[in-house]
């Protein structure tokens, strides 16, 4: 439930529907088949691969919903746990695992699922299980050396080969297929007929589907790609951006308007120099990191994103639209023309048009008054913080 929790489901409630998921979990378990050890067993006989199939089904499912969820911004993928990699005893626990599979008929979750129905058979694989666990504890001291041997730290596939998510999810899906298609072969060789309650024509239609929404995951586009396609542009003609310009800022800073948030997208130097009231300092490369839908997010709040140009807040704003962000203004003209016309206004000589009085009045009381009340507001610098990772695991 990570994109609900907290924002949509407290972290109470989660608790509920995470026991209430848990039981639906268990019940399908039982439904698919996984109570029985001989059909457990089956894939490594060759007469039944329902766990082979399970098992992809459900790593596709969850892979390509995350990818989907990254894409848009409803997950962060920092926060997800993955289980470090200490090669030898993974390498050894495989093995344990392995051989306690075939020869008892269940893993661990599996046979709490028989178990619960009442199956002896699977009460006897909970005892000897408990047992091995007393020894592990036991015995620690002896098996802490293998135990903490062969750290890899937390090594994804996709980074090991140098392939984005998206992609290494359609390959992935290519293998399920591949595996699917295999297991059916053997089945038919072996036992003499396919171990699966589904036509053969569902399966290549959800073979096809799996297939085109795979296909689909390597053309769409990733943040990161979209942010470099902001940065480059050049002629915003094509798109419309809301403005405030600085004559309405300086009334609205003078009234202490308390409904205006200031965005500032400029090197942290510049806002330690200057900042507008409360601005907070951002990269707008970062808009994707979750913490800034609280401050982007408030109902009844103004926001304005400010730079020294327009050019860097017409990218800024359009990296916060990626990120879905709307209903936000630019300074029209940026910091520059801000100075230039309020906080360094000097009254033009010559004569004045009669149109421009007031405003160049305004101007002068502002370019006195403001300077102090920018001075007493002192901004914020948002920091990134170090993400922890949520644990967990099978």
């Amino acid at each position: 439930m990570g994109p609900l929790v907290p924002d949509i489901i407290s972290s109470e409630l989660s608790l509920i529907i995470a026991l209430l998921i848990g039981i639906a979990f268990g019940f399908l378990l039982e439904q698919a088949g996984f109570s029985s050890a001989k059909k457990l067993v089956g894939l490594f006989y060759g007469y039944d691969f329902t766990v082979l199939r399970v098992f992809f089904t459900a790593g596709i499912t969850t892979m390509v919903g995350i990818i989907i969820f990254d894409h848009f911004h409803l997950i962060d993928l920092n926060i997800i746990y993955i289980n470090p990699l200490y090669i030898w005893p993974a390498i050894v626990g495989g093995l344990i695992m392995g051989l306690g599979f075939v020869v008892g008929g269940y893993c661990p979750g599996t046979s709490i699922c028989a178990a619960a129905i009442g199956k002896k058979d699977a009460m006897f694989f909970i005892i000897g299980a408990a047992i091995g666990v007393f020894i592990f504890i036991e015995g620690y001291p002896i098996f802490e050396g293998l135990f903490n041997s062969g750290f890899y730290g937390s090594p994804q596939l996709s980074d090991t080969f140098g392939l984005p998510n998206a992609v290494f999810a359609f390959l992935f899906i290519l293998i399920a297929i591949s595996a699917f298609a295999f297991a059916m072969k053997i089945e038919l060789k072996v036992g003499g007929k396919v171990m699966s309650n589904t036509s053969q024509k569902y399966l290549i239609t959800l073979a096809v589907v799996a297939f085109v929404i795979g296909a689909a995951e390597i053309f769409v586009p990733t943040h990161e790609e979209h942010i470099e396609k902001i940065n480059s542009i050049t002629d915003f003609s094509n798109y419309s951006f809301d403005e405030i310009t600085s004559d309405e800022l300086a009334v609205r800073l003078m009234y202490n308007d308390k409904s205006m948030r200031f965005i500032d997208v400029r090197s942290e130097a510049e806002f330690k120099e200057f900042a507008l009231p409360n601005a907070l300092l951002a990269n707008y490369n970062n808009f994707i990191d979750r913490r800034w839908e609280d401050i982007f997010r408030v109902k009844g709040q103004v926001t304005v994103i400010y730079a020294e140009d327009e050019a860097t807040e017409k990218r800024a704003v359009l990296a916060a639209e990626d990120v879905g962000f709307k209903n936000i203004l630019i300074l029209k003209g940026g910091l520059k023309t801000f100075r230039e016309n309020i906080l360094n206004f000097e009254m033009p000589a010559g004569p004045i048009e009669k149109s421009m009085h007031d405003t160049y009045r305004f101007r002068q009381t502002a370019s006195l008054k403001l300077p102090k009340i920018i001075e007493d507001a002192k901004p914020k610098v948002v920091k990134k913080k170090k993400t922890k990772r949520v644990l967990g695991g099978c």
